[in-house]
């Protein structure tokens, strides 16, 4: 307990009382018990001394009588002595030298008491013995004389011989009576002086405690508001100045309390004025809240048709361009189409990027999360856009660390897109030099890793005093850029928010004339698959390599590949050192790679390769030059492999172990063979007739019979007369529109069951929910793409059709959406899921068996992802809510009904995966050797 709050819980005048008493009580106590026992030890001496002055010449005296062995001598000294001293002494003795009475004073009962018990040679002077009430007091009685003392007397001592002792018992009755009388007195003397001292304490307490309390009274009073509450009366010292003060105290907070009332009502006035303005505000702000949600509203619905109504025309300038390069044309039509086909892909693009623009400036850019091949990824992107950096002559490299995981998950298609900005803005802004895109590890844990990638080029760089700017919408570094170069000035705002919302950071240095590193890094989730096939590389292990290249980036970055495969390679960067190699060297080498560059024309080209072939049975050429018919003249039928700079690791790879045959090369056509056509019956529904024609151009090249039609109604009227094999529906058309037609369609028609495509120009997000949600099938976006048509015909005719188990245990169609619709991936994780089946099934019941919490969780926990990405929406389910649990420490035997229902689900999942697989390995091994996929 608190010291402090015991103190507390006594009064002011219980301390003054304590502390003025204490004191006093236990000095009186002290000085008393001083004196008192001082006393005693004084009485004490005093009859020791008194005892010593009647025994010492008694011994002398007795000294004749004891030597003459005359008793009633010495008997009359001793009693004279006695009665001398009769209230003192109760009795004499004396004892010869052999321990024997030989006189008393009187008798006396107990003289015994009176002998010395020890031997008499140790008696050398007065001892004092006390027993009960008295005092006995021995002395030795020595012989002053030689010959005085009798023959048989021989105890000699350093005093003379020893004839004997006198005994005397002194009465302590008379000094134990003064020392009761001294310790009644000191008693008596303390008594009064605590008498005196309570006292003076009480008047004490009467003249401090009493006023305390008073100030204490009143201050309760005061705290308690009653602000005219005073003290009175005069008082001594110190407490009537703190009477004063608390005098002073109370008026001035009196005072206080009075002008904070004034401004408390004043307070309250103006809040009452101020909250009648607030509300009035918030009238005002709902109004603005309503009006900026209709201009929202507004806004969405005005990109929604101006994405609608731009690619709409775009659509039909597009398609009828790629339609009319089929036909007959001379070489300067062929580069007007295909110069209007690149004006429009352009404008298309600008289009793209207003709208994700206003999509991330509105908050309503939705990211997806699949997982993809980091690596095929990139390689994807830069492989579109290397083209313009070959125009250039821009040495185009890609570098990723060996660290960096290959299966991630996340949004692919906008890794693509802030990649493909970056580095296009990189290959714009430089005429000479490098663009190098560098992917680097820069954390990982167990479920995420964060990647930082780096695009340096040597183009014109950003003066500091523009780089402010530079990520800022429709803005760029300097306005002759615009000019100079083209662009909206959206590419790297869009860039940034992508990059942002996706959790990463984005940023950039850059000198002018010396070039720019743009840097972001990025959270990406690691992928619990492997995506893509796995190549055999030990098999390249001490593998003999012959590789050239001048250019010191690409000949760094694919040495490093090189060298993480345990290859042997020879490394060349100038001609006439790998030329005197070649000539030189006997032994074959198992590849030969040489870089188009360096050469000083086509026949020291050509003329190395064939030397370089007769080294190797696999020559291959890494080509990212400009010159086309070199390439189809010089190196395609030197070169046993030609690769496009830059390549990707795998590719690479895959070139080295698995090198083309003969046979595979197939030299270029001129003529374009047309391609079977299916036999189906198409419906083709749009408002608009260019884009009507072409979609019925493109379908009549793919399928044997389309029905076109420019409304609705006109749809519906067909649906309901004959039978089709696939519908394509645009949106917004007059009247019936394409929504309002499919669920007529759907309702009572001969053709519930078709499935229907959308087609339409609206490119937000909303829309494609509406349009899935509305009972359509799938989605086509405006301008058509030949080859997504064609992909969107095989997906739905070829669709596989699933009776023996419900779509809940297993979902194909959710199966190829979660793997970005790619049907030999959505198979592979298929096939790892069922593969992990058994082992998970085993663990799982292990567990529960074993009430064992934490194995539990991590398998399930492993489940859950897996299901994440095969199309198993009950198992996921059932993951999720067990998994949830777990984490809430339920114990694992009260969740074991949950448990249960997933092992059957499993069994379940187990049975249908097994059919799936079968039925579509099949048709997908068939579609390969058809060429279809």
């Amino acid at each position: 307990m608190n010291p402090v709050n015991n103190m507390t819980k006594y009064s002011l005048r219980s301390w003054v009382l304590v502390l003025a008493l204490a004191p006093t009580i236990l000095v009186g106590i002290l000085l008393g018990s001083y004196f008192t026992i001082n006393r005693f030890y004084e009485l004490e001496d005093t009859l020791v001394e008194q005892g010593s002055n009647i025994i010492e010449p008694l011994s002398i005296a007795s000294e004749i009588g004891l030597v003459a062995n005359d008793r009633e001598a010495t008997k009359r000294l001793l009693a004279a002595a006695q009665l001398n001293k009769s209230t003192l002494v109760k009795s004499i003795a004396i004892f010869d030298a052999n321990n024997q009475l030989f006189v008393t004073s009187h008798y006396h009962k107990d003289f015994e008491i009176m002998r010395y018990k020890e031997a008499l040679n140790t008696l050398h002077k007065t001892e004092i013995e006390h027993v009960g009430d008295s005092l006995i007091l021995r002395t030795p009685i020595f012989s002053t004389g030689p010959s005085a003392a009798p023959a048989n007397y021989d105890i000699q001592t350093d005093d003379g011989q020893l004839l004997g002792y006198i005994s005397i018992i002194i009465n302590k009755e008379r000094a134990l009576l003064e020392q009761h009388r001294a310790a009644v007195a000191a008693f008596i003397i303390v008594l009064i002086g605590v008498q005196l001292n309570l006292l003076f304490t009480f008047r004490l307490v009467k003249n401090v405690t009493q006023p305390i309390t008073e100030m204490v009274r009143v201050v309760a009073k005061i705290r308690e508001g009653k602000l005219d509450a005073r003290l009175d009366g005069n008082l001594i010292g110190e407490l009537d100045l703190l009477k004063r003060g608390i005098n002073a105290m109370a008026g001035s907070l009196s005072e206080y309390h009075d002008e904070m009332q004034q401004n408390i009502d004043q307070a309250t006035s103006d809040l009452r004025e101020t909250l009648e303005q607030i509300e009035i505000q918030n009238v005002e702000l709902d109004l603005a809240k309503k009006r900026a949600l209709e201009a929202s509203r507004i806004k969405s619905e005005f990109l929604a048709n101006m994405s609608h109504e731009l690619r709409t025309p775009l659509n039909g300038v597009i398609g009828f361009a790629r339609q009319l390069v089929k036909t007959p044309l001379h070489s300067s039509q062929v580069d007007y189409i295909k110069t209007i086909e690149r004006s429009a892909t352009n404008l298309l693009g600008i289009i793209n990027d207003i709208l994700d623009f206003s999509k991330l400036e509105a908050g309503k850019m939705v990211l997806e999360n699949m997982p993809f091949g980091l690596r095929e990824t990139i390689g994807d992107t830069i492989t579109l856009i290397s083209g313009s950096a070959q125009a250039k002559g821009l040495e185009l490299v890609v570098d990723i660390a060996p660290n960096v995981p290959d299966n991630v998950n996340g949004d692919a298609m906008r890794v693509c897109q802030i990649i493909n900005n970056l580095v296009g803005n990189a290959i714009k802004f430089t005429d000479s030099g490098s663009v190098m895109v560098k992917i680097e590890l820069q954390s990982q844990s167990e479920e995420q890793v964060v990647l930082r990638c780096d695009v340096v080029d040597t183009g014109i760089g950003i003066d500091e005093s523009q780089q402010d700017f530079l990520f800022q919408a429709f803005g760029q570094a300097d306005s002759s850029i615009s000019r100079r170069f083209g662009g909206t000035g959206l590419g790297l705002v869009i860039t940034k928010r992508l990059v942002n919302q996706m959790g990463g950071q984005i940023g950039f240095t850059s000198s002018p004339e010396k070039g720019s590193n743009f840097w972001f890094s990025l959270p990406l989730g690691l992928g619990q698959f492997q995506i893509g096939d796995s190549l055999p590389l030990e098999k390249l292990k001490d593998k003999t390599i012959l590789f050239y290249e001048p250019r010191v980036l690409t000949h760094a970055v694919l040495s490093r590949q090189l060298n993480q495969w345990d290859t042997k390679v020879t490394h060349h960067q100038h001609i006439p050192s790998l030329l005197t190699t070649l000539t030189t060297t006997e032994a074959p080498y198992d590849y030969v790679l040489l870089s188009c560059h360096g050469f000083s024309d086509s026949g020291q080209l050509v003329s190395t390769l064939n030397l370089a072939k007769t080294k190797t049975d696999c020559l291959v050429v890494l080509y990212d030059c400009q010159e086309q018919d070199a390439l189809t003249q010089f190196i395609r039928p030197n070169a046993d492999v030609v690769l496009s700079l830059p390549v990707s690791e795998h590719q690479l790879a895959r070139n080295l172990l698995y090198p083309p045959m003969e046979y595979d090369i197939i030299a270029p056509v001129t003529i374009a063979t047309p391609a079977a056509r299916q036999s189906l019956t198409v419906l083709a529904v749009d408002d608009n007739f260019a884009n009507l024609k072409l979609i019925d151009t493109l379908l009549s090249e793919l399928v044997t019979t389309v029905v076109a039609v420019n409304s609705g109604d006109e749809a519906v009227k067909q649906a309901k007369t004959r039978t089709f094999d696939l519908i394509f529906m645009d949106i917004q058309m007059p009247g019936t529109d394409g929504i309002s037609a499919t669920k007529q369609i759907r309702q009572g028609s001969m053709n519930r069951n078709t499935p229907i495509i959308a087609v339409t120009a609206h490119a937000i997000a909303e829309e494609r929910e509406l349009i899935l949600g509305s009972g359509m099938d799938g989605y086509l976006p405006k301008p058509i793409d030949e080859a997504a048509l064609k992909d969107v015909i095989h997906r739905w005719i070829t669709r596989p059709k699933f009776t023996h188990f419900d779509l809940h245990t297993l979902n194909w169609d959710l199966c190829l959406t979660q793997a970005n619709h790619k049907a030999d991936l959505a198979l592979d994780m298929l096939r790892m899921l069922l593969d992990s089946l058994p082992q998970t099934v085993t663990t799982i019941q292990t567990a529960l068996s074993q009430n064992d919490h934490p194995v539990m969780l991590s398998t399930i926990h492993k489940l859950h992802g897996a299901s994440c990405y095969c199309g198993v929406p009950t198992t996921q389910r059932l993951c999720q809510e067990i998994e949830s649990a777990l984490k809430r420490e339920t114990a694992v035997e009260d969740l074991e009904p949950e448990i249960l229902e997933l092992l059957d689900e499993l069994t379940k999942v187990e049975s249908a995966a097994n059919q799936v697989i079968s039925q579509l390995s099949a048709e997908i091994t068939d579609d390969q050797k058809n060429g279809l996929l």
